[in-house]
């Protein structure tokens, strides 16, 4: 067993593993964008395991049918919906359906985002286009204002709500990942404080994560490619000696998303290991 403040866990996460002891989001409702992998996916099935009706969103299909599977299968309740949350139109009409047909949005975990859309995800500013500048401001950012700006307004109205963010060691500068990467990731940070600040007094909370190198599928195929050497030398930048997994930071994600976290809002949470 390991336990998370008062909270007993099984070993292992979420669905597949044993469920847990507690239930803290019993009849909760769980907006998760980019739900069908790392982060986001690990995210999901800590909420639904809790007792969350999830809605998973992303634009996998197959990804989000193999979720729903092992949600469904381990006794949760979720929706899918395949949705791209870069189109204004898309991310109202998918805020709106979830309204109509469960009532309410209680939690809302915006997990879309990265670095390796552009072709070299490492490029320093004077390599940079122009293109791969905009792809990864945009990827970064505009979901996550559309689905907050969408959902906000359910949540005012409700009295209640909780916002989760997803920026990036990344936004302190500490990576060596692109400046625009940096730069999205730390107006993450900034949204999050400035959401916060004006959904407080409606009962609203706003937080974030700042995740060290974690271990999605995606960050996982470039990890292995890497030689022993470069593994190695990224490891020792670790105090805790380890990249972190998806459910390293979905553990946080839902602390802030509980009731745990009620007197919590506008702060980014580092989750790195302890590498500054």
């Amino acid at each position: 067993m390991t336990s998370l403040g008062a909270i007993i866990l099984p070993e292992g996460q979420g669905f597949g593993h044993g469920r847990r002891f507690t239930m803290r989001f019993q009849d909760k409702v769980a907006v998760i964008t980019g739900a069908a992998d790392g982060i986001g996916r690990a995210t999901s099935r800590i909420l639904a395991g809790e007792g969350a009706h999830l809605v998973a969103v992303d634009i996998n299909p197959a990804a989000l049918a193999a979720l729903a599977e092992e949600i469904e299968t381990g006794g949760g309740n979720v929706t899918t919906m395949e949705v791209n949350v870069l189109d204004s139109q898309q991310a109202e009409g998918m805020v709106d359906s979830v309204v109509s047909s469960l009532g309410r949005i209680d939690i809302l975990v915006n997990a879309v985002g990265g670095s390796t859309i552009i072709p070299n995800s490492r490029a320093t500013v004077d390599d940079l286009t122009l293109e791969d500048w905009d792809n990864i401001i945009e990827f970064n950012l505009k979901g996550t204002f559309l689905c907050t700006n969408a959902v906000i307004k359910r949540m005012k109205q409700q009295g209640s709500g909780k916002i989760i963010n997803l920026s990036s060691v990344a936004g302190h500068g500490a990576s060596d990942t692109s400046s625009a990467y940096a730069t999205a990731k730390a107006g993450i940070m900034a949204f999050t404080k400035k959401v916060a600040v004006e959904a407080g007094p409606y009962g609203v909370t706003c937080n974030a994560i700042a995740p060290g190198m974690t271990l999605s599928d995606r960050i996982a195929r470039g990890w292995e490619q890497r030689s022993e050497e470069e593994k190695r030398r990224s490891i020792e930048a670790i105090p805790l000696g380890r990249p972190a997994e998806p459910e390293d930071q979905a553990k946080v994600i839902a602390f802030l998303a509980s009731s745990d976290a009620d007197y919590v809002t506008g702060v980014t949470i580092d989750v790195n290991g302890g590498q500054y």
